[in-house]
């Protein structure tokens, strides 16, 4: 968050509506500024990524950087909130250090919002990972993602979920195997009941007259951190912002840009190869106003820019999933 005077504001709006456009570092009115990417930053969660925007290449300083963690637990359907087939909870935190000048309630407020847009986005049931079940309509993961802002230099939505998108990524989780618990009749009427426990499989031969009860456990074969990827990583959205001028838009805006421009879009996209892409939510911020014929432009632009994003973003992705697995010698 940034103040600046009316002076100040009306000079960044000048230079972005010249011909050519001005910006303060220099660059185009599309171009982002240095992404930084890193999986694998928190050895006790499941997944997680560090995201930085802006960062200073001599001393690694300043920029916009947020972290994401997500952690399994295994939560009982149909006990509070358990949903057969598991579900995403997401949660935004933010540093006291990112908003030094923001007031506890004006922060609270920042943080919920922030929450609610990644929480109604990640954890829409279409995108929901189809590998979240445990034992069908009795055990099944909770994937708890957190997200932490610890600096905030413009553009902390497109962060958000890169970090996010990210550290589900590199979420793996652990493979289960069902237990069946089987009796079988004695003829001592006060013998105590053999019980053989075997891993679950389908049961179909008619000379098996075995009392059987439904699977009501399971046990892991691998380690916590180890297991397979999440699911349905090619529909994970992207977010792009774009900051709305009178006659323009522009790309990661810095602070005292944000601050200079009334009206900024979001919109999250998901790309599932060369099929056409899904738009999965929309947002305006701001206080400005916006007409059905500039939202329709602004869509077909974002849907370009957002592919270029989410096509750099997969394949950083691509190259850290391998080389976190290539063997040392």
């Amino acid at each position: 968050m940034s103040s600046i005077s009316k002076s100040e504001k009306a000079y960044i709006q000048s230079s972005l509506l010249s011909d050519p456009p001005l910006r303060a570092d220099g660059r185009g009115l599309t171009d982002f500024r240095t992404i930084a990417l890193e999986s694998g930053v928190a050895p006790l969660a499941n997944g997680s990524a560090r995201v930085s925007i802006g960062r200073n290449a001599y001393d690694g300083g300043g920029g916009t950087e947020v972290v994401a963690a997500a952690k399994l637990e295994v939560e009982t359907v149909g006990d509070g909130e358990g949903v057969d087939g598991g579900r995403v909870v997401c949660s935004v935190s933010c540093s006291p250090t990112a908003y030094p000048l923001l007031p506890s309630n004006a922060l609270d407020d920042l943080q919920h919002d922030m929450t609610s847009l990644l929480h109604a986005t990640l954890s829409h049931p279409t995108i929901r990972p189809q590998n979240l079940c445990i034992l069908p309509g009795k055990k099944s993961w909770l994937l708890n993602l957190d997200v932490i802002i610890f600096s905030d230099a413009g553009n902390v939505f497109d962060a958000i979920f890169m970090a996010a998108r990210a550290a589900l990524w590199d979420t793996k989780v652990p493979r289960t195997r069902s237990v069946q618990y089987r009796t079988q009749k004695s003829d001592r009427k006060d013998a105590t009941r053999a019980m053989d426990v075997d891993e679950a499989t389908h049961v179909g031969s008619a000379l098996d007259t075995r009392e059987t009860v439904q699977v009501s456990d399971f046990e892991l074969p691998d380690y916590w951190d180890e297991g397979e990827p999440l699911d349905g990583r090619q529909i994970w959205p992207v977010c792009l912002t774009l900051n709305l001028l009178p006659t323009s838009h522009f790309l990661d805006a810095t602070l005292q840009e944000e601050a200079s421009v009334p009206l900024k879009l979001l919109v999250l996209y998901s790309f599932q190869s060369d099929t056409t892409p899904l738009l999965r939510s929309m947002r305006l911020l701001g206080t400005g106003g916006s007409d059905l014929v500039q939202i329709k432009s602004l869509l077909k632009d974002s849907e370009k820019y957002a592919r270029i994003v989410w096509t750099a973003l997969e394949g950083k992705l691509k190259d850290e999933y391998h080389s976190l697995r290539k063997p040392s010698f």
